[in-house]
């Protein structure tokens, strides 16, 4: 097999080959672990080894056949798009699948081969979708996705997980009916289900509109934007730590893959308002996430919040590329998309390391409450630093990849200053201010999760006792590491690739980023950069210091082995240890208190709560009402009519004998 298309069938065979082979090996857990890690990790090395050559050239493959159904053609196609999600998917999937192999033994004797079965239908569920070029198929493939990662946050069975899994469930569902509704509406009007008759179609004016919002709001669901995200912060934490790292890292880049399929290479991004709501919401959704990943102990919860507010920004890329291709600006289009993308990869990246941390300290302490953890630092210090790099790139520093992708949404925004709407142009700046108070407050929460996970003080004795995590698992947390720092370090041969992705929906030559020491040569209104020598300066000038210093004293600086944790110069006591509800989440908490409140108020656990007890509240209103007006209405007739009734008993009994004779003549009359 050596083209991309039969590579990635082997790729997708592989997962279903290690979904049987867990189901076959029930009995066997720790062969059913086995199977399913090394299928997961081969079929991932070879999507990768799929997607790299479309990525690299731009190209497109594509393949028809009729299929099993008359009405719809099974049709696949790998262009640059797709191939951007299936190297993110398969790259995460088969770092996800080495950590596994270890992670996953704390289920054997649970039905860890349930886990596997599930796991790899769902990687090969989103791969599959995708590359489908067909509607039917995509929503047969987005169907098995939704299930398969149902059953996986349902597997613990808890009353938590079953009940987050059942809002998972209503949610993605409701999603899937609007995104339906959306394809009906394209069928209606082509004929014909396959995505190429949509695109030839040239929808516009209203009907395109309502296409449009339709899909926005069912991919929205998925991609767990504001306000359609409550399942999110739910869901992500009660499914196993590798799960969760690919629901995150990959699986709401589906809702946001679809988004840009049906706004962009389907309907055109023919309205400027298109882009402009999805920028509004992925700010919103950015602040928002964000500020509730601040407020919250639970570690795997934070970071489900974490990506409400990265699934915000990726959203504010997509959205401003939108009204670029609408308003005719194509170096907008361009730097939208590609800051999109390139964000897109390395949310993958960090969030995936970052949920595998939080699995490593779940492994060896089992609690996932910040309040009691502490100090595993030392006693966990490859997990610790890379955490760290996890945590570094997401809060945007440089030299690592989330800084880059974030100066390019800044360097989008910035742009849009030179449109001719006026509403183009407020929007840029509207944006760039969310964008700074997003990344502001992301480095508070951060600071507070590795703070109080790995710095100070044991707050427990799981977290006293702990021990660095299996070698599988500590391999592919630094794998991932080393794939943030590579595409930090890396941006000027990562970005031309994702500007080819970005040109093959804007049909336009993809832009020159990213070329020596610049962003965008020969354009003196973009800002240049150079990630190389930022990683130099910010590796020298801590060192310049500790050099004077050395060379003042006349001696080498010591290395410091352990010992006690301090603050402020004196050994820290426990007293001293700060909460996850004190640091720094309480005076922000003062600060934005009315959007927590609206999170609170707007939870669909309250809301069902608030609506059960309006049923109750109205049913005891109404059940007075009903016995007042109506029975009591109807026993007080009964009680006249037989008031009167009683006036024929006299107690004479010729007047019954007269009764009697008075009867029998009526029965006569009536039977003549």
């Amino acid at each position: 097999m050596n083209t991309p298309l039969e590579l990635l069938l082997l790729s997708v065979l592989l997962y279903l080959a290690g979904a049987l082979g867990s189901l076959l090996l029930a009995r066997r857990d720790s062969l059913a672990i086995l199977c399913s890690g090394v299928t997961g990790l081969l079929g991932g090395v070879v999507g990768v080894v799929a997607s790299l050559p479309i990525l690299l050239s731009g190209a497109t493959q594509r393949f028809v056949t009729d299929g099993p159904f008359a009405f719809a053609h099974f049709a696949v196609r790998l262009d640059p798009l797709a191939a951007l999600m299936v190297f993110v998917i398969s790259a995460l999937v088969a770092v996800c699948s080495l950590y596994a192999t270890a992670y996953v033994r704390e289920y054997a004797g649970r039905g860890a081969w349930a886990m596997g079965f599930f796991m790899n239908l769902f990687v090969a569920s989103m791969v599959a979708l995708v590359v489908s070029d067909n509607a039917f198929y995509f929503l047969i493939f987005f169907e098995m996705m939704s299930l398969a990662s149902y059953f996986l946050v349902i597997f613990d069975q808890h009353e938590e997980a079953v009940s987050a899994g059942f809002l998972y469930f209503l949610i993605a569902h409701a999603g899937s009916v609007l995104i339906m509704a959306a394809f009906f509406i394209l069928y209606s009007h082509s004929g014909n289900l396959d995505f190429d008759s949509f695109r030839a179609l040239h929808l516009t004016g209203p009907m395109a509109s309502l296409v449009f919002l339709l899909a926005f709001v069912g991919f929205g669901a998925k991609a767990g934007m504001v306000p359609l995200h409550s399942w999110l912060p739910r869901a992500h934490p009660a499914a196993p730590s590798h799960a969760s790292a690919l629901m995150s890292g990959v699986m709401v880049k589906i809702g946001v893959f679809g988004i840009i399929k049906v706004g962009i290479d389907l309907l055109g991004a023919t309205a400027s308002w298109w882009g402009l709501l999805v920028l509004a919401v992925g700010a919103i959704s950015a602040v928002l996430g964000v500020l509730y990943a601040l407020a919250e102990k639970d570690l795997k919860r934070l970071l489900a919040y974490s990506t409400v507010e990265n699934v915000g920004l990726i959203l504010m890329g997509v959205g401003a590329g939108m009204v670029g291709i609408a308003a005719h600006l194509p170096l907008l289009a361009a730097i939208g998309l590609l800051a999109a993308f390139y964000h897109l990869l390395n949310h993958a990246a960090f969030k995936g390391l970052l949920f595998l941390g939080a699995g490593a300290i779940l492994y060896r302490t089992h609690t996932k409450d910040m309040d009691q953890l502490g100090g595993l630092a030392i006693r966990m210090p490859w997990t610790a630093g890379a955490f760290l790099i996890g945590a570094m790139a997401i809060c945007a520093l440089p030299p690592l990849n989330g800084f880059v992708s974030e100066w390019f949404t800044y360097q989008a925004l910035f742009s849009m200053g030179g449109a001719s709407d006026i509403f183009l142009r407020l929007a840029g700046p509207v944006g760039m201010v969310m964008l700074a108070l997003t990344g502001a407050l992301a480095a508070a929460c951060f600071v507070k999760a590795y703070g109080l996970s790995f710095s100070g003080l044991p707050r427990s004795a799981h977290a006293e006792h702990a021990q660095e995590a299996p070698l599988p698992m500590v391999i592919a947390m630094l794998l991932l590491a080393a794939l943030i720092v590579l595409c930090g370090v890396g941006a000027a041969w990562v970005s031309p690739v994702m500007a080819t992705v970005a040109a093959s929906l804007t049909h336009s030559a993809a832009a020159p980023v990213a070329i020596g020491h610049t962003l965008f040569p020969g354009d003196p209104g973009q800002a240049h950069l150079s990630i190389p020598l930022v990683t130099v300066l910010l590796l020298a000038l801590p060192m310049l210091p500790m050099l004077l210093v050395a060379g003042l004293r006349g001696a080498r600086l010591g290395r410091r082995h352990g010992g006690d944790a301090w603050a402020c110069g004196y050994a820290q006591e426990q007293a001293m240890v700060p909460s996850a509800a004190g640091f720094a989440a309480q005076p922000l908490g003062q600060m934005f208190a009315p959007l927590y409140r609206v999170r609170d108020t707007l939870d669909p656990g309250s809301v069902s709560r608030r609506a059960v007890q309006w049923c109750i509240e109205a049913t005891t209103r109404l059940e007075p009402l009903w016995d007042a007006k109506v029975v009591q209405g109807v026993v007080e007739g009964v009680q006249w009519s037989g008031r009167k009734i009683q006036h024929l008993q006299h107690g004479d009994f010729r007047v019954y004998c007269l009764y009697v004779v008075a009867t029998l003549v009526v029965l006569l009359l009536v039977a003549v």
